[in-house]
C-alpha cells in the first residue's frame, strides 16, 4: 500500500466519530489520525486523497459467507474459490472473511481447510480462517442444510478435524445439545471458536451451554428453537444470557427489523452483523448443486421447499439496512460489521478500528452509506 494521506474525512475510529479528519498511513499501517490542519503544505512522499466529509471507516469483517458473485465454498472447495470470494466482498467495504461451509462431507471440509490456508498465506488478515457451519447440527433445525449431510458428532471424525484444521478453523457451528457432555469438554479445549446454532436446545439447555463456555451464537431467531412464553427456546436463552454473543442477518428476510430493533436493545455490542451471503454482488440468479437447489426471487434465496437459503447482501448492505430501517445510528451498525468482529476472532488489535498503530485497511463511504474506496493491505 502507498504512503497515504486521507484528509477531511469523517472518521468512525471503532469507537467515536470525528469530524474533518485527518488520518496518515505508512507502510500498511496508520500512523496518525489527528484533526485536518487546512494550512498545511502537503507531502511529497505521500498520496493525499481529499475525501470532501465523507466518511473513512474500519474494512468490515464478516464472519459468515458462502461465495462470492458466482462461486461458493461448498460447491468449488479451491484456493480460487476463497480469493473469488474475498475480492467480491472486497470491493463493498468488506476486507476480512471467514469462509464458511455449510453442512457437507469430511473431505470437502479437508479441502476447505487447505485452500483456506494456502490463501491466508497471501493475505493472512484479509482471510484469516474458515467458519465451519454444521455438520453437527440438529436435523429439526437444519434449515437449507441437506439432511444427507447432517449427522451426529463422530469422535474420530472430530479428531481428524482438529488434526486438519487447527491452525485454520475459526468459528465451529454446532447444536449443543447433539453432543454428550464429554464431546462438549473436549471442543471446548480445542482453538475454535464455538457457535450454537441450527439447535432446537431449549431455554435450560442453551443457557447451561453458554453457561459452560459456547461464548456465539449463529444468525439469532434463524434456525433454533424460538421464543414462547412458557419455553423461551434458544433465542430467549440468548436474549437472556449476560456474556454470549450472537451474529444476525439484516437483510429484512432473515428477520424483522424490529426483532433487529430489540435484540440489539437487549445484547448492544454483543449483537454483530453477518452478511450469511451465499452469492452477491451481484447475486447469482439460480443454483442447482447437488440436493441443494436455490433461487433468487425479489431479493432472497429460497430453496425447492420454500426455505431461506442464505442471503444474497453483502455486509455493507447490513449496515445500510441497520442505519436506515432498524434506526442504529452509523457508528453502532459500523461496530457490528467491524470492530466486534474483529474482536470475536482475536484480531481487535490489529483490524476493526482507526487508530495508531493498526492495519490500515479502510473504506470510504459517501451519504447514502456507499463504497466509494478501499484500501486494504
Amino acid at each position: 500500500m502507498a504512503e497515504l494521506i486521507l484528509t477531511n474525512a469523517t472518521v468512525f475510529t471503532g469507537t467515536e466519530v470525528l469530524p474533518d479528519t485527518t488520518v496518515r498511513v505508512s507502510e500498511g499501517r496508520i500512523e496518525s489520525v489527528e484533526p485536518t490542519d487546512r494550512n498545511g503544505s502537503g507531502d511529497a512522499a505521500h498520496t493525499i486523497y481529499d475525501l470532501r466529509g465523507r466518511w473513512l471507516v474500519p474494512g468490515l469483517v464478516d464472519l459468515q459467507l458462502y461465495g462470492g458473485s458466482e462461486q461458493f465454498l461448498n460447491g468449488h472447495p479451491t484456493a480460487g474459490t476463497v480469493r473469488h470470494i474475498l475480492d467480491t466482498h472486497r470491493r463493498n467495504g468488506t476486507t476480512t472473511v471467514l469462509p464458511t461451509l455449510y453442512s457437507t462431507s469430511y473431505d470437502v471440509i479437508d479441502k476447505a481447510i487447505r485452500a483456506v490456508r494456502e490463501v491466508r498465506a497471501e493475505h493472512p488478515l484479509g482471510v484469516p480462517g474458515l467458519h465451519v457451519e454444521g455438520p453437527y447440527v440438529n436435523p429439526e433445525k437444519r434449515g437449507a442444510h441437506s439432511l444427507s449431510y447432517v449427522r451426529p458428532p463422530d469422535a474420530r471424525e472430530l479428531n481428524d478435524l482438529l488434526t486438519a484444521g487447527r491452525d485454520v478453523i475459526k468459528i465451529l457451528t454446532i447444536a449443543p445439545e447433539v453432543f454428550t457432555p464429554e464431546q462438549l469438554q473436549w471442543l471446548q479445549r480445542t482453538p475454535f471458536i464455538l457457535s450454537a446454532g441450527h439447535t432446537n436446545a431449549t431455554y435450560r439447555q442453551a443457557t447451561e451451554a453458554f453457561d459452560n463456555g459456547i461464548p456465539l451464537a449463529t444468525h439469532l431467531y434463524n434456525a433454533m428453537r424460538g421464543f414462547e412464553s412458557r419455553e423461551p427456546g434458544t433465542a430467549g436463552a440468548i436474549l437472556d444470557h449476560p456474556t454470549v454473543r450472537a451474529s444476525i442477518v439484516v437483510d429484512g428476510f432473515h428477520c424483522d427489523f424490529a426483532a433487529v430493533r430489540l435484540a440489539h436493545r437487549l445484547l448492544g455490542d454483543r449483537l454483530f452483523l453477518i452478511s450469511d451471503a451465499i452469492f452477491a454482488n451481484p447475486p447469482r440468479p439460480a443454483l442447482d448443486f447437488e440436493d441443494f437447489v436455490i433461487r433468487y426471487h425479489e431479493g432472497r434465496y429460497t430453496n425447492q421447499e420454500g426455505k431461506l437459503a442464505g442471503s444474497s447482501i453483502t455486509l455493507l448492505d447490513a449496515v445500510r439496512n441497520g442505519i436506515r430501517h432498524v434506526g442504529l445510528k452509523p457508528e453502532e451498525a459500523l461496530r457490528m460489521a467491524s470492530t466486534v468482529p474483529a474482536e470475536i476472532i482475536g484480531l481487535g488489535d490489529q483490524l476493526g478500528k482507526i487508530a495508531p498503530g493498526y492495519v490500515a485497511n479502510l473504506v470510504v463511504l459517501d451519504e447514502e452509506w456507499r463504497c466509494r474506496e478501499v484500501f486494504a493491505t
